[in-house]
């Protein structure tokens, strides 16, 4: 089992029932999937950029990755229906847990200058993103084989109701949110 979901059942779980005077377990917040999406938009002029995407999320992931292609054609970017544009990965259950298990403890500290991740993006429905800039933060990543740096964004997608909810989800797990600034 891994160690974020035996932390959830035996410390976050309780800890939510009682902050949120829940009726029951099942009505506290769970993390249901961890989405990751990488926009290759240079793969109109250079098709193996996405090949190159693909690999670093498979890498960061553990996982077989999904291409997304284009749904419309827009001539001002060479773009035509059906290109692929970026690649994506759905992670649940286990491999959830170990992705943001190693997200937390050793990802993000590796970012420079760090403060914190923020804490304005939440959708209102209980999920949560965050982008980042580069993917050498993740230790898997070979410097010397990636052929440029590229971005990523992070969706925590939670059965909460509210923002509320699901920051202090994140909180208990760990999650390391900027504090507030003092003036």
């Amino acid at each position: 089992m891994p160690r974020l979901k035996d932390k959830y059942q035996k410390e976050i779980l309780p800890q939510m029932v009682k902050e949120f005077k829940y009726t029951s377990v099942m009505q506290a917040p769970r993390l249901e999937k961890i989405c990751i999406n990488i926009g290759v938009g240079e793969a109109v002029q250079t098709p193996k950029a996405i090949e190159a995407a693909q690999r670093d999320l498979e890498i960061i992931t553990g996982q077989k990755v999904v291409t997304t292609r284009a749904k419309k054609s827009i001539s001002n970017f060479k773009l035509r229906e059906g290109m692929p544009i970026g690649c994506r990965v759905t992670l649940r259950r286990k491999n959830m847990y170990e992705f943001l298990d190693r997200f937390m403890s050793l990802a993000l500290p590796r970012v420079r200058d760090f403060r914190g991740v923020p804490t304005k993006s939440f959708d209102g429905r209980g999920n949560y993103s965050v982008g980042i800039k580069e993917q050498l933060i993740f230790p898997e990543i070979d410097y010397d084989k990636i052929d440029r740096l590229r971005g990523l964004t992070i969706t925590f997608s939670s059965s909460a109701k509210t923002d509320e909810e699901c920051r202090r989800l994140l909180e208990l797990f760990g999650m390391p949110f900027q504090k507030p600034r003092q003036q």
